[in-house]
């Protein structure tokens, strides 16, 4: 856990603003399991911050859940997770879950609205919430590990689903889907039902929701 960060950074390379009070914390993980499993992670972490979030704030269900590991509330994001892995001497496999919650303050993103824990009332410092998060993480790993484990955080991830059976837009680069979110699949990755019919499986993207713009600016239509 770090009280401040000075070369934060987000996915794809983006920036991640560090504001002092707010959460920054690495767990690093050696071998967690097979390298193809590796994808679910993000999800795990996803689901274990949300219930630290309420865990700390007396809450249930503040945070819903943006695929694939962003905490929303009222369409706001709450935090940021990153997953980086690297292959070390040996043939094991470093893994480092980093987690960014915005407990005392929120920067202004240029993709997404955000907010913080402390906006909306709820006076949650980085020290409590690291305190649940390692409880939970905890948790959530020895489930995970045990054979099928990940079908338990499949489900608690669609139990907070902000976008389930909405119309989307997937950004990939330079390429976009629209269609509804039908899914998750085994693996954790997004099923996207399209207007012919038939269904795509979306292995990483951004997700914007219907009325707004992939540049996260709010439609005109």
């Amino acid at each position: 856990m770090a009280d401040e960060q000075t070369l934060g950074r987000g996915r794809r390379g983006r920036d991640w603003f560090s504001l002092k009070g707010n959460l920054f914390a690495s767990l690093l993980l050696i071998n967690p399991a097979e390298q193809e499993r590796l994808g679910e992670l993000p999800l795990l972490a996803a689901v274990s911050l949300a219930e630290a979030v309420d865990a700390a704030s007396g809450t249930h269900g503040l945070a819903g859940l943006k695929w694939p590991n962003d905490l929303l509330v009222d369409g706001a994001k709450l935090s940021g997770i990153l997953l980086e892995a690297e292959t070390l001497p040996g043939n094991r496999l470093a893994v480092v879950l980093g987690f960014g919650v915005n407990c005392a303050a929120h920067p202004e993103l240029s993709l997404y609205k955000s907010t913080d824990l402390m906006s909306l009332g709820f006076r949650v410092s980085a020290e409590e919430l690291h305190g649940h998060l390692a409880r939970v993480l905890g948790k959530w790993l020895s489930t995970w590990q045990r054979p099928g484990g990940f079908d338990a955080v499949r489900k608690a991830w669609l139990s907070r689903a902000v976008h389930l059976g909405k119309t989307i837009t997937v950004r990939n680069g330079d390429r976009e889907q629209t269609g509804t979110f039908v899914d998750l699949d085994p693996r954790g990755h997004l099923i996207l039902g399209l207007d012919n019919g038939t269904r795509q499986t979306i292995f990483a993207g951004d997700v914007f929701p219907q009325g707004s713009q992939p540049d996260g600016s709010p439609s005109s239509s």
